[in-house]
């Protein structure tokens, strides 16, 4: 697993070039701008949108979605890591996908140096925000899929929904009453929906 170093801001590794100049970004150049904006690569395309401010029902949700599953990692003993706050990941390189992801688990022990982490998490889970459009998302989805994510739940907490996709094409919705799991990748884990909307 590859260190990133968190470059000084003031140091913009493309000097004065505009994000819509049409070259491809590195993770790295990405970094280097600050992080003043929400800001990904994807493709080696530069997305950046204003600081978002989460609502209280998007970060309840997401507090839930780590709570339940570092408990599971807890008690199972699990060697990997649950990460929450948009964890930054490198899907792929040149050209370079590095994004947010709002909660994690990654399977394997991550340095505790680590900004960047190289590689997809095991599970991604993306909750709705106000600020997502229908295309990002099933595009996100996919990028994590693509670089080999075992499962992606997207909750929206106002449907109290969970949708769940797996890299075989399939998926399933799921609501308060389901039981959410995350065999094989997750042993044992197992939560009511329900409990993700507390």
């Amino acid at each position: 697993m590859a260190v990133i170093t968190l470059p000084n801001p003031a140091e913009n590794a493309r000097g004065d070039r505009s994000p819509a100049d049409g070259q491809r970004w590195t993770a790295e150049e990405v970094i280097a701008l600050g992080l003043d904006k929400d800001r990904e690569v994807i493709r080696g395309e530069l997305r950046e949108r204003g600081m978002t401010m989460r609502n209280r029902r998007h970060s309840r949700t997401s507090t839930q979605a780590a709570f339940v599953l570092e408990a599971w990692r807890s008690r199972t003993h699990s060697v990997g890591e649950v990460l929450t706050g948009d964890a930054a990941f490198r899907l792929k390189r040149n050209p370079d996908t590095a994004v947010g992801v709002d909660v994690a688990y990654v399977d394997r022990p991550v340095p505790e140096d680590v900004f960047m982490i190289e590689g997809a998490p095991t599970l991604a889970v993306e909750i709705k925000s106000n600020s997502d459009t229908q295309a990002d998302i099933h595009d996100k989805i996919g990028l994590y899929l693509a670089a080999g994510t075992k499962a992606v739940w997207y909750v929206e907490p106002i449907r109290k929904k969970v949708f769940v996709y797996h890299p075989d094409g399939t998926d399933e919705v799921l609501s308060e009453s389901d039981t959410l799991t995350a065999e094989p990748h997750l042993p044992g884990f197992s939560v009511k929906v329900a409990e993700l909307f507390i």
